[in-house]
């Protein structure tokens, strides 16, 4: 099936690379007018003229979703590119390198703000525009990290990312709930995605080279737990975006779905 967002107008945080980028390359292959938000201008530019240059519709705008006024003067700015705004993947995060005990006040702030403050932020920012368009979908990224523990002997193997990484995503799942709660009653479906072992730029600590190049940070950890031999890609992800936030998935919302493999360690 093709043209599945034909005419749609999409949102992409983080669009700049990694799953970001493959979400805005597919939206725009389906049909939709693709704003690209990242705060790395050189790579968001690239990817904007990638999908240009195969026949798609693509805009660049700068945009640090930690920023709520830089985020407000953004969504303004899509509007005024395209007129209205139908869907939006709030992909931007990422975690730190401190962790707890020893995790500063500074660290943790700085991720909770870029992972769920800019969720808070862009999903504000850009709910009126849905409700003049008469609707519309949000995807948020959430992670595997929001549902699992680790143990002792696990976290002193494979190491994880920083405990405000894993408390900002618990606390995405619950905003999408919330957020779908009140989007049922004007027409905005709200739902999440949570992803595993994804070989992207950030995850693979920048070794990866080509689709079967590179290794997970945390490789190690996940073939353990995984049932379906990995790594995921960056296609796996936006695929199952792409079905979120499309008439497909019409009677959906409220939901945080996993694709990492089948990783049974979760509540």
């Amino acid at each position: 099936m093709a043209n599945r967002l034909n005419g749609k107008v999409a949102i992409v945080t983080g669009g700049n690379s990694g799953i970001g980028e493959g979400t805005a390359q597919l939206f725009a292959q389906e049909g939709a007018k693709v704003i690209i938000m990242a705060r790395r201008q050189d790579q968001g530019k690239s990817v904007e003229a990638a999908i240009r240059s195969t026949g798609g519709e693509a805009t660049f705008i700068a945009c640090d979703v930690g920023d709520e006024s830089m985020v407000n003067t953004a969504v303004e700015q899509a509007a005024d590119v395209y007129g209205e705004i139908n869907v939006l993947f709030n992909n931007a995060g990422g975690g730190g390198r401190e962790n707890f005990p020893n995790e500063s006040s500074e660290e943790f702030t700085r991720v909770i703000n870029t992972n769920l403050n800019g969720t808070l932020y862009m999903s504000q920012a850009v709910w009126p525009h849905m409700v003049l368009a008469g609707g519309g979908a949000i995807v948020n990224m959430s992670s595997v990290a929001a549902t699992r523990g680790t143990s002792p002997k696990m976290h002193e193997k494979f190491g994880s990312t920083s405990s405000s990484y894993w408390a900002a995503k618990a606390g995405v799942d619950a905003m999408t709930r919330y957020m779908a709660g009140i989007g049922g009653g004007v027409g905005i479906r709200v739902n999440g995605v949570r992803p595993g072992q994804i070989m992207t730029p950030g995850a693979t600590r920048g070794t990866i080279t080509d689709a079967d190049g590179g290794h997970h940070a945390f490789e190690g950890m996940f073939e353990l737990m995984q049932m379906i031999d990995g790594p995921g890609y960056p296609i796996d992800v936006a695929n199952l975006v792409l079905f979120l936030v499309s008439g497909e998935s019409r009677f959906i919302t409220s939901q945080i779905i996993h694709i990492d493999g089948g990783t049974p360690v979760q509540i």
